[in-house]
């Protein structure tokens, strides 16, 4: 039968977010594995308007359950990268060397983007940043960061920051390693009520600089993301840390809630 994956989240189709195909910025949306049966389950009914809406991709022969399974995030990647307009060339850090932060680094490579820093405290996620493609890593708990990223710019400062980290007082701090003309993504959100930081206005002012934030992706990014990974741009493979069957689920959680390994893809038996 047709393999497909399907974008999760399904907007109420009338306001100006699903008019411009932007379900992720809907009001009142639904999304399967929130409010709708997701993928803990043996089969989902997906509603004839959700197919209406484009969240369907049609996954080719060619490509593997376990890699197609990171389209949604990987759709939310290419969301934050598309919001700074991320060009051949430019210097990007990353902080954080999770998996979300190793697909922006696998994203930002395949893009062009270079030098690709990136900042963590974990030694063994550096070590798979560098596998993923980042140029220089900083263990932020035994380096400075803004000393580390003056060398490796030439002392120019960067084009782009990406937040992947959920810690607040990291975008202070990711301001002042931008160059003129910069761009900071607030692409991690923080705990609620633990969320406000400060941010020095003279430095955006001066330096013409762009904070933004983006939250999920849309269909048109989730089907992009699709075919990054079908045609092997983004090769997601490293970041699949374990490949766990339908019926040991808790171990799947355990690993998880443990912050153990990277994705960890379920599978039907």
């Amino acid at each position: 039968g047709m393999r497909i994956g399907v974008a999760p989240n399904f907007g109420c189709g009338r306001c100006e977010a699903c008019k411009l195909n932007m379900a992720n910025m809907c009001a009142d949306y639904s999304a399967f594995g929130i409010d709708m049966d997701g993928s803990h389950t043996g089969f989902v009914r997906v509603p004839a308007a959700v197919i209406a809406q484009g969240n369907i991709a049609v996954l080719p022969e060619n490509v593997a359950w376990d890699q197609a399974a990171l389209a949604e995030p990987l759709s939310c990647v290419l969301n934050g990268q598309n919001s700074v307009d991320l060009k051949a060339g430019e210097s990007v850090a990353v902080y954080g060397a999770g998996p979300m932060g190793l697909l922006h680094v696998a994203l930002g490579v395949a893009r062009g983007a270079n030098p690709i820093v990136v900042v963590d405290t974990n030694a063994e996620r550096l070590g798979k940043a560098k596998e993923v493609g980042a140029t220089v890593t900083v263990d932020s708990s035994r380096e400075s960061v803004p000393e580390r990223v003056k060398e490796a710019t030439g002392g120019r400062g960067l084009d782009i920051v990406f937040t992947a980290v959920s810690v607040a007082q990291i975008a202070p701090e990711a301001l002042q390693l931008l160059a003129p003309f910069g761009r900071l993504c607030l692409f991690a959100g923080l705990l609620k009520g633990k969320s406000e930081v400060t941010l020095d206005a003279n430095l955006i002012h001066y330096r013409n600089l762009v904070v933004t934030g983006t939250s999920g992706g849309c269909n048109a990014d989730y089907r992009a993301a699709m075919d990054l990974i079908v045609s092997g741009r983004v090769d997601v493979r490293p970041v699949i840390s374990h490949v766990v069957p339908m019926s040991t689920m808790g171990d799947a959680y355990e690993l998880a809630l443990a912050g153990k390994g990277l994705k960890i893809v379920m599978r039907g038996e």
